[in-house]
């Protein structure tokens, strides 16, 4: 039958393991430093914050299942009579800790793991030492937690991030519409597989594949419909990312120095490479 007219069946697409991994940039050197270095955390603790989208709970599923580390969300901690036994696991890690049910729990999971010299790592949205927390020995415990912020991924991150998910689908995109669509979608990892899943599902059945025209009718809740079109421009080769920043703890090349107040340094983006 003619081209125009197959129906586009929806097979499955094999995920391949490299689609999974994580690519390094300066916007998450600094954490990703840190997790290869669990002994160099002060106090066995670590926190990774940053915005939604910037890859905290792939790191941390990742983190957990590399070391054996039991991995929980911190809206459904469990009640204190329902605690994982930390003795038999080899780590704990709590994502999106700061929507904590109850912070009792959360106070005790840290006592408990400092008690068993484990490893605890957590995620949220902003620096533990800002939540707005009642008790007072949680609060301290917080504040004194090194935290270790993923910045928003560059330019040059999201070209990579979307090459990535286009090769894993085998899936041919001229330049100019990626660099289109660089340019117009939200600037996270999670809105480029989303679009790249619409626009895979779209083009099937059609000869003329992935376009400009096509993605601006698929993704217009994305990028909106007022948009004027950025020819070859767009999404430039100059990180927007900048310097990476950490809190409570301060290292240049290793983490090896800590300090009790908020602090802050820059670390000499590295090239990008993909672990």
């Amino acid at each position: 039958m003619p081209a125009q007219n197959q129906l586009p069946l929806p097979f499955p697409r094999a995920s391949k393991r490299q689609a999974a991994e994580f690519v390094r940039a300066a916007s998450n050197d600094a954490a990703l430093t840190w997790l290869d270095r669990i002994d160099d955390w002060p106090q066995r603790r670590l926190a990774i914050w940053g915005d939604p989208g910037t890859g905290k709970t792939h790191l941390l599923r990742g983190w957990a299942a590399a070391t054996g580390a039991q991995y929980v969300t911190g809206s459904t901690l469990p009640s204190l009579d329902e605690l994982p036994d930390l003795p038999t696991t080899c780590g704990l890690a709590i994502d999106d800790a700061e929507a904590m049910a109850d912070e009792t729990t959360l106070l005790h999971l840290l006592n408990a793991a400092a008690e068993a010299r484990l490893p605890l790592l957590m995620s949220a949205r902003t620096a533990p030492a800002r939540w707005p927390v009642r008790l007072g020995d949680l609060a301290s415990r917080l504040r004194a937690m090194t935290a270790v912020q993923i910045l928003p991924p560059d330019d040059m991150l999201l070209r990579l991030l979307l090459a990535r998910v286009l090769a894993e689908r085998q899936l041919r995109v001229p330049e100019a519409t990626q660099t289109w669509l660089l340019a117009h979608l939200p600037r996270t990892q999670a809105a480029l597989l989303d679009a790249v899943n619409r626009l895979d599902h779209a083009a099937l059945g059609r000869p003329g594949g992935i376009t400009r025209p096509l993605a601006r009718d698929e993704l217009a809740d994305m990028i909106g419909t007022d948009l004027e079109d950025a020819g070859e421009g767009g999404a430039g080769e100059g990180g927007a990312g900048g310097p990476v920043r950490t809190e409570t703890a301060t290292f240049s090349q290793s983490p090896t120095r800590t300090e009790s107040t908020l602090s802050s340094t820059l670390l000499s983006p590295p090239a990008p490479r993909l672990l």
